[in-house]
Protein backbone atom coordinates (compact mmCIF):
# COMPACT_ATOMS: atom_id res chain seq x y z
CA UNK A 1 0.00 0.00 0.00
CA UNK A 2 1.54 3.35 -0.68
CA UNK A 3 2.75 5.27 2.56
CA UNK A 4 1.13 8.41 3.68
CA UNK A 5 3.67 11.60 3.57
CA UNK A 6 4.08 13.49 6.06
CA UNK A 7 1.70 16.07 5.06
CA UNK A 8 -0.95 13.59 4.45
CA UNK A 9 -0.59 12.08 7.51
CA UNK A 10 -0.80 15.46 9.31
CA UNK A 11 -3.56 16.04 7.62
CA UNK A 12 -5.41 12.67 8.37
CA UNK A 13 -4.56 12.98 11.74
CA UNK A 14 -6.34 16.08 12.22
CA UNK A 15 -9.50 15.00 10.44
CA UNK A 16 -12.39 15.26 13.28
CA UNK A 17 -14.06 12.60 14.21
CA UNK A 18 -11.62 9.68 14.03
CA UNK A 19 -11.67 7.73 17.07
CA UNK A 20 -8.38 6.37 17.97
CA UNK A 21 -7.68 2.76 19.52
CA UNK A 22 -4.79 2.48 22.43
CA UNK A 23 -3.20 -0.28 23.40
CA UNK A 24 -1.37 -0.63 26.86
CA UNK A 25 -0.20 -3.31 29.13
CA UNK A 26 -2.01 -4.80 32.08
CA UNK A 27 0.22 -5.66 35.38
CA UNK A 28 -0.39 -8.93 34.58
CA UNK A 29 0.59 -9.24 31.37
CA UNK A 30 -1.95 -8.89 29.05
CA UNK A 31 -3.28 -6.35 26.66
CA UNK A 32 -6.28 -3.81 27.05
CA UNK A 33 -7.19 -2.19 24.10
CA UNK A 34 -9.78 0.79 24.73
CA UNK A 35 -10.88 3.36 21.64
CA UNK A 36 -10.76 7.24 22.68
CA UNK A 37 -10.68 10.81 21.56
CA UNK A 38 -7.59 12.37 20.59
CA UNK A 39 -6.17 15.56 19.06
CA UNK A 40 -2.53 15.73 17.16
CA UNK A 41 -1.07 18.73 18.74
CA UNK A 42 2.98 20.27 19.37
CA UNK A 43 3.55 17.09 16.59
CA UNK A 44 2.58 14.38 19.22
CA UNK A 45 -0.54 12.48 19.44
CA UNK A 46 -2.24 13.70 22.46
CA UNK A 47 -5.40 11.77 24.43
CA UNK A 48 -6.45 12.50 28.09
CA UNK A 49 -7.63 9.25 30.34
CA UNK A 50 -10.05 9.97 33.18
CA UNK A 51 -8.96 9.58 36.79
CA UNK A 52 -10.43 6.82 37.20
CA UNK A 53 -10.23 4.75 33.58
CA UNK A 54 -8.08 1.41 33.59
CA UNK A 55 -5.84 2.65 30.81
CA UNK A 56 -4.08 5.43 33.09
CA UNK A 57 -3.24 2.40 35.69
CA UNK A 58 -1.90 0.77 32.36
CA UNK A 59 0.29 3.65 31.26
CA UNK A 60 1.13 4.42 35.08
CA UNK A 61 3.03 0.87 35.59
CA UNK A 62 4.47 0.55 31.76
CA UNK A 63 3.97 3.87 29.35
CA UNK A 64 4.49 1.66 26.39
CA UNK A 65 1.63 2.07 24.31
CA UNK A 66 0.86 1.29 20.57
CA UNK A 67 -1.97 3.82 18.58
CA UNK A 68 -4.16 3.16 16.09
CA UNK A 69 -5.66 5.61 13.95
CA UNK A 70 -7.60 4.38 11.00
CA UNK A 71 -10.76 5.19 8.63
CA UNK A 72 -13.30 3.27 7.81
CA UNK A 73 -13.60 4.72 4.23
CA UNK A 74 -12.24 4.72 1.00
CA UNK A 75 -8.68 5.42 0.59
CA UNK A 76 -8.55 3.37 4.51
CA UNK A 77 -5.87 5.83 5.49
CA UNK A 78 -4.30 4.58 8.70
CA UNK A 79 -1.81 5.29 10.96
CA UNK A 80 0.25 3.10 13.68
CA UNK A 81 2.07 4.47 16.42
CA UNK A 82 4.64 2.41 18.86
CA UNK A 83 6.43 4.34 21.37
CA UNK A 84 6.43 5.73 24.96
CA UNK A 85 3.60 7.73 26.58
CA UNK A 86 5.07 10.79 28.49
CA UNK A 87 2.66 12.31 31.08
CA UNK A 88 2.43 15.90 30.31
CA UNK A 89 -0.01 16.82 33.70
CA UNK A 90 -1.05 14.12 36.20
CA UNK A 91 -4.70 14.16 37.33
CA UNK A 92 -5.93 17.24 38.90
CA UNK A 93 -4.23 19.35 37.09
CA UNK A 94 -6.71 19.97 34.41
CA UNK A 95 -7.54 23.71 34.74
CA UNK A 96 -3.57 23.96 33.56
CA UNK A 97 -4.97 22.24 30.04
CA UNK A 98 -8.64 22.53 30.24
CA UNK A 99 -8.53 24.85 26.60
CA UNK A 100 -6.52 21.98 25.10
CA UNK A 101 -9.25 19.14 26.17
CA UNK A 102 -11.99 21.79 24.67
CA UNK A 103 -10.31 21.28 21.47
CA UNK A 104 -10.43 17.78 21.84
CA UNK A 105 -14.02 17.76 22.14
CA UNK A 106 -14.60 20.04 19.58
CA UNK A 107 -13.02 17.44 17.46
CA UNK A 108 -15.87 14.73 17.96
CA UNK A 109 -19.43 16.87 18.84
CA UNK A 110 -20.57 19.98 18.03
CA UNK A 111 -19.12 23.48 19.57
CA UNK A 112 -21.83 24.37 22.01
CA UNK A 113 -22.23 20.65 22.69
CA UNK A 114 -18.63 20.59 23.31
CA UNK A 115 -18.95 23.00 25.91
CA UNK A 116 -22.03 21.17 28.00
CA UNK A 117 -19.62 18.51 27.59
CA UNK A 118 -16.72 20.14 29.42
CA UNK A 119 -18.83 21.61 32.35
CA UNK A 120 -20.91 18.55 33.06
CA UNK A 121 -17.74 16.84 33.32
CA UNK A 122 -15.69 19.01 34.67
CA UNK A 123 -15.47 17.22 38.38
CA UNK A 124 -13.81 14.06 36.90
CA UNK A 125 -9.90 14.55 36.40
CA UNK A 126 -7.91 13.54 33.66
CA UNK A 127 -4.54 13.00 33.11
CA UNK A 128 -2.81 14.51 29.78
CA UNK A 129 -0.42 12.00 27.92
CA UNK A 130 1.15 12.03 24.23
CA UNK A 131 3.54 10.05 22.05
CA UNK A 132 5.64 12.71 19.90
CA UNK A 133 5.88 11.54 16.35
CA UNK A 134 9.50 12.26 16.47
CA UNK A 135 10.13 9.82 19.28
CA UNK A 136 7.47 7.01 17.51
CA UNK A 137 7.72 4.27 15.21
CA UNK A 138 5.29 5.04 12.66
CA UNK A 139 3.74 3.39 9.92
CA UNK A 140 1.43 4.47 7.68
CA UNK A 141 -0.74 3.53 4.36
CA UNK A 142 -3.57 3.93 2.50
CA UNK A 143 -5.15 2.47 -0.44
CA UNK A 144 -3.77 3.55 -4.18
CA UNK A 145 -6.11 6.63 -5.77
CA UNK A 146 -5.87 8.06 -8.52
CA UNK A 147 -3.61 6.70 -11.46
CA UNK A 148 -1.46 4.66 -8.86
CA UNK A 149 -0.75 1.05 -9.48
CA UNK A 150 -3.17 -1.66 -7.75
CA UNK A 151 -0.75 -4.20 -7.24
CA UNK A 152 0.70 -2.42 -4.57
CA UNK A 153 -2.17 -2.58 -2.18
CA UNK A 154 -0.40 -5.34 0.16
CA UNK A 155 3.20 -5.49 1.71
CA UNK A 156 5.11 -7.95 -0.59
CA UNK A 157 5.69 -10.78 2.54
CA UNK A 158 1.86 -10.80 2.18
CA UNK A 159 1.89 -12.23 -1.08
CA UNK A 160 2.73 -16.34 -2.11
CA UNK A 161 5.89 -16.54 -3.94
CA UNK A 162 4.48 -17.22 -7.81
CA UNK A 163 1.30 -15.82 -7.33
CA UNK A 164 0.01 -12.73 -9.65
CA UNK A 165 1.19 -9.65 -7.85
CA UNK A 166 4.41 -11.22 -6.01
CA UNK A 167 7.33 -8.99 -7.14
CA UNK A 168 5.21 -6.74 -10.06
CA UNK A 169 6.57 -3.38 -10.19
CA UNK A 170 4.76 -1.04 -8.14
CA UNK A 171 4.33 -3.79 -5.71
CA UNK A 172 4.92 -2.82 -2.10
CA UNK A 173 8.65 -4.41 -1.84
CA UNK A 174 9.01 -3.30 2.19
Amino acid sequence: MPKLNASERDQFLATPGIIMKIACIREDGSPLVTPIWFILHNKAIQFTPRARSEWLTCLRNDPRVALCIDEQNLPYRKVILEGRAELLHDVGEDDRWRDLYRSIAKRYIQEDSAEAYILNTIDQPRALFQLKLVDATVKTWRMPIDDEPQTGIWHQRYYAPGSKYSNKPGSNPE
